[in-house]
């Protein structure tokens, strides 16, 4: 970005002589539409590293160990808060005491197996088998385990060839557990004195109020249930708000930790958890978010590479600039053990397990990891059982116990079914997944609602928990936004202002923006930032002179900054508008598959508005105020980059037309933003703005309550305005 000089003689002296003769044989004549310049040569793009593939669940996912304690406190925080952000969680639902139907016991000869059930949310579910061991007393340890990816979940058994092949190759040493090896798990550790729930995943065994193909194999969008008053999981209403597969099935997680740990038989300072494929990713996510288990074992999950090959494994924001092995360091100091096999993670012994047993060293315990390959396919077969239970032997203080399986009489379907006469099951089908999501939603307005700022208390808490949620949504704040840099590639006279083309680069994230600067003949030593839909070419109108609003800041002595954001102006070949989102090469229409690894194009686009920012703030002709003004969608853009450039911008300028992310219907459309409607849409968005000068174009007060209680909560509510016009909004900011 070059900012305008004072005179004419000094933006010649930018310039070589041969620059400057050209200049001045132009000086007079008018810049026709066809003549607005381009920064780069026809044809060139910018070198921006977001024009690479985009990235996607089977890309490299390395992690490398926070230097310091103070360094990793932060780190934890941060991820922590985008796993719950990602989940819908970030503010935590309510959870009251559960209320479960325990029933239908059967006695074995050493332990006992009853069948659970409870609502953790309205419509949704949690059953599962609950498992306790007979010759213990007093309060045992607990196990959690989440199943994963076997299928019929908890009913799972192997045919009889396959049993017998994993007889044969060693993976399992009885015939019976070698059938169910899931009730083979839940059994020995009863054995061993604990008290272990195996609960099934959304989609699996009981739990089908959300089918098994809508959780885990959803492929296509549903228009007809993709509306703004009645949608269902994977639509553009359900990302609005965050609620997702992974995230109920997290939320249940949670709940099940609730519930097993006021068992009057369970030590609740001594609880495990541990699955296998998606049984792990629930493992290691329970643990990442939760203090309250002390040992894991996330089965054939933690690796740097594939990170959860199914919609109940991913999310948008979930793993952007993190991964499985990050979040497997999250579980630190507890006790940790992970099994590889030969699929994605079989090379986890020499990519991402040296990284986690320097990180148990740092933090002074580097005997609680343990890690291990086991040369079989995709399994939570016995040689990995036995390493769980040698390792939550200790961990859990069972005591000198044998952790040697031996036969057991596995449940029946009938006998394991938590759905009865007594019990019917609930309703399925699009309604029962209406009741669900829609439970969800309300309850998340409801918590908007009481985040609601009054005073500067409730302002701050509004900040830490909306704002956070923001933060994540948008993914970087001006202090991480990188060290952008500016650079002058020349100068041209036009009439009675300067026009500046240049480049700024943030060398940080690799990413390059086409800028154009108006500078008046006699400059303020004041900057607007100018953000459009259009980019750089939004500066001017169809004959190619300045905007009106551009011309009336040049007037007034500002200079004003124009710029192809991503995709916008010369990031596109040809140079029509971006009309859909890109998406990875997959064939599921599920935002966290084609674009949740990566920030959405709005996030992104407020990364070059800050950019923007922070190459103004160390020009060398540094301006004594930077202002941002926006219209169309890009106001959003430059509303979202002033709630996070705070007091660096001095006046916000911006023409949201009444907009809200409530009204999209489309997957891709570009300003899908996951999250805004959780974190209150645009007003929710502008209210962080507060206590710095707000102008809005377009708005009501009617529909702006949480941005004008946060204004009056800060004791400002004179620096929020609404205008009717560009010269009306303009007039109240500029300052000659």
């Amino acid at each position: 970005m070059a900012l305008s000089p004072i005179s004419r003689r000094t933006a010649l002296h930018w310039m070589s002589a041969s620059a400057a003769a050209a200049v001045s044989l132009r000086s007079a004549q008018p810049l026709a539409a066809a003549e607005i310049p381009r920064v780069l040569p026809a044809g060139q793009l910018p070198k921006d590293a977001r024009l690479g593939d985009l990235k996607d669940l089977n890309g490299y996912f390395p992690w490398t160990p926070s230097p310091t304690a103070a360094e990793w406190d932060q780190r934890s925080a941060d991820v922590r808060r985008q796993i719950l952000v990602a989940c819908g969680l970030w503010p935590m639902p309510a959870r009251p005491t559960i209320q479960a139907t325990i029933s239908g016991k059967i006695e074995r000869d050493d332990y006992t197996v009853e069948k659970v059930f409870f609502e953790s949310h309205a419509g949704l579910y949690v059953t599962g088998s609950l498992y306790r061991p007979l010759k213990f007393t007093g309060k045992r340890p607990g196990v959690l385990c989440p199943h994963g990816h076997w299928e019929n979940g908890r009913f799972f058994e192997h045919k009889e060839a396959a049993m017998k092949l994993e007889l044969e190759k060693q993976a399992e040493s009885h015939p019976v557990a070698g059938r169910s090896p899931l009730q083979a798990r839940c059994v020995q550790l009863a054995r061993m004195g604990c008290v272990v729930f195996l609960y099934d995943m959304l989609g699996y065994a009981d739990n089908q109020t959300l089918s098994f193909d809508l959780i885990h194999r959803f492929a296509k969008q549903r228009p007809e249930f993709s509306t703004p008053d009645h949608w269902g999981l994977f639509s553009a209403q359900s990302e609005l708000r965050l609620l997702s597969a992974l995230g109920m099935q997290t939320w249940n997680s949670i709940r099940a930790l609730d519930w097993f740990e006021t068992l009057p038989d369970v030590d609740a300072t001594r609880i495990g958890v541990t699955g296998a494929s998606g049984g792990g990713t629930q493992t290691f996510l329970l643990g990442a978010v939760d203090p309250r288990p002390v040992a894991f074992f996330p089965a054939v999950m933690v690796s740097t590479s594939m990170q959860g090959g199914c919609t109940c494994e991913n999310a948008s924001y979930l793993r952007i600039g993190t991964g499985n092995i990050e979040f497997a360091a999250m579980l630190a100091p507890r006790v940790l053990g992970v099994s590889a096999a030969n699929d994605w993670t079989r090379e986890l012994e020499t990519k991402g397990l040296p990284e986690l047993k320097q990180h148990y060293a740092a933090l002074g315990v580097p005997e609680r990891l343990s890690g291990k390959y086991f040369p079989f396919e995709h399994n939570y077969n016995q040689t990995s059982r036995a390493m769980m239970y040698g390792i939550f032997r200790e961990a859990l203080g069972l005591g000198e116990v044998s952790t040697e399986e031996r036969e057991y009489q596995p449940l029946t379907r009938e006998e394991a079914s938590v759905w009865t006469a007594e019990h019917p099951a609930p309703a399925t089908g699009d309604e029962a997944e209406w009741k669900v999501v829609k439970g969800f939603a309300d309850e998340f307005d409801q918590q908007l609602a009481a985040l609601t700022p009054k005073d500067a208390p409730s302002l701050a808490t509004y900040r830490q928990v909306i704002g956070g949620g923001w933060d994540v949504l948008l993914g970087r704040t001006l202090k991480t936004a990188g060290s952008a840099v500016s650079e002058n590639l020349r100068d041209e006279q036009r009439e009675d202002y300067f026009l500046h083309i240049g480049i700024v680069r943030n060398p940080q994230y690799g990413e390059e923006i086409p800028v154009i600067t108006c500078g008046p003949a006699n400059w303020n030593r004041q900057l607007v930032i100018w953000v459009t839909d259009q980019g750089k070419q939004g500066l001017f109108d169809a004959d190619g002179r300045p905007a009106a609003g551009v011309r009336q800041l040049l007037e007034a002595g500002y200079a004003v900054v124009g710029a192809d954001l991503l995709h916008q102006g010369e990031f596109l070949t040809p140079e029509q508008p971006l009309t859909q989102t890109r998406w990875v090469n997959n064939p599921r229409e599920f935002l966290g598959y084609v674009v949740g690894y990566n920030h959405p194009l709005f996030s992104q686009r407020v990364h070059d508005v800050l950019s923007l920012i922070k190459a103004a703030l160390v020009h060398p002709m540094a301006p004594t105020a930077i202002h941002l003004a926006g219209a169309g969608g890009a106001a959003l853009y430059a509303a979202a980059a002033a709630a996070q450039a705070g007091d660096a911008v001095q006046q916000l300028v911006l023409e949201t037309g009444g907009y809200r992310f409530a009204r999209i219907t489309e997957i891709r459309d570009p300003m899908l933003l996951p999250g805004a409607v959780r974190y209150g849409d645009v007003p929710g968005l502008l209210a962080l703005r507060a206590p710095h000068s707000a102008v809005l174009i377009g708005e009501s007060a009617d529909n702006l309550g949480l941005t004008t209680a946060a204004f009056a909560a800060a004791g400002r509510a004179d620096q929020l305005k609404l205008a009717a016009s560009w010269d009306e909004a303009l007039a109240m900011v500029i300052r000659r």
